[in-house]
């Protein structure tokens, strides 16, 4: 009966949305290793249904699920909704990726676990400073592929501005050198660790004066001229730090008091035409499913004994 009853279920998985949060990385010093998601969504629904060729985003995603799960491809439409602003450093990439991988999960019944889907998605993006908190939620740290996850107080909060123009994350990687100087190497170093250590313990204190980069935010600020001195308007209006989120073009501040008269010193710093601010905080849980469709477009037939697999299956073992 078990066998037959997720047999029904995979007849009935025709819609699937997910929702899947934003996020910052890097954090200044914690170049692709430190994330963080937030609490601004893009929803991904993924439909059984004959479609146009897909976004190269999007078909990447799935060719990469199919090969992995070792299930037949099938044809598929996908629709993304939402707040994450593309091209800004916020993680929107990785969200759709996440989002189609989690949905063709659940349409296929589910052949791999989350862990799968984070490997997945890490691969694609070509680094998992984005791809672990997406997934998985909170505070991420991860090497490779091994990953640990701290949840965030809601008492924090991330201020970010966000400029009215993009930056592709291949075009801020090629202005990165391939050496540094061993004593910046050091402090970096050293400030990472001051990060991890403040948000596994919650003492966000300590992190004020943690957030000093020298691998990619110098090299960065071309791109983005009045960085340093965002940066500087939202330590003196209170941010315990701020930083260059992802690639840019958003700047992104964290502090646990203030967070309005934050953002507004922010834009002012930055006076740059079109740019917006956004307040939030941290996302724990990360992306998952919101719902499944469609039930009512059974035959009534096939609806009566599906929830009578559902008593049968029940009943196999114990109440609780």
């Amino acid at each position: 009966m078990a066998s037959r009853f997720a047999l029904w279920i995979a007849l009935i998985m025709q819609q699937v949305t997910v929702r899947v949060p934003a996020s910052t990385s890097n954090l200044g010093p914690g170049f692709d290793c430190l994330g963080i998601a937030l609490r601004l969504y893009n929803n991904v629904t993924v439909s059984r249904a004959e479609g146009g060729p897909p976004p190269a985003i999007v078909g990447s995603a799935a060719n990469s699920f199919f090969k992995r799960a070792g299930s037949r491809p099938f044809p598929f439409s996908c629709s993304i909704v939402g707040e994450i602003p593309q091209s800004r450093g916020l993680g929107s990439s990785a969200a759709v990726r996440i989002g189609v991988l989690l949905g063709l999960n659940e349409l296929a019944n589910r052949p791999l676990e989350r862990r799968d889907l984070f490997e997945l998605c890490a691969g694609l993006e070509g680094h998992p400073d984005n791809a672990a908190p997406a997934c998985y939620g909170g505070f991420n740290v991860v090497r490779r592929l091994e990953r640990q996850m701290f949840t965030v107080s809601a008492q924090l909060h991330f201020v970010l501005l966000v400029p009215n123009f993009e930056i592709a994350t291949a075009d801020a990687r090629r202005l990165l050198p391939a050496r540094i100087e061993l004593l910046h190497a050091v402090e970096n170093a050293r400030n990472a660790c001051a990060i991890t250590a403040a948000f596994a313990s919650r003492d966000y204190h300590s992190l004020r004066g943690a957030f000093a980069d020298h691998l990619h935010q110098p090299f960065r600020k071309t791109l983005i001229p009045f960085l340093d001195v965002v940066i500087g308007a939202a330590e003196s209006a209170g941010a315990l730090g701020a930083f260059l989120s992802g690639s840019g073009s958003t700047i992104c501040a964290i502090t646990l008091r203030s967070p309005e008269k934050i953002a507004q010193e922010m834009k002012a710093a930055a006076n740059s035409p079109g740019a917006q601010t956004i307040l939030t905080t941290a996302d724990n849980r990360g992306a998952r499913v919101l719902k499944i469709a469609n039930r009512k477009s059974l035959p009534a037939t096939l609806r009566v004994v599906m929830q009578a697999g559902k008593i049968a299956n029940s009943s196999n073992g114990p109440a609780h």
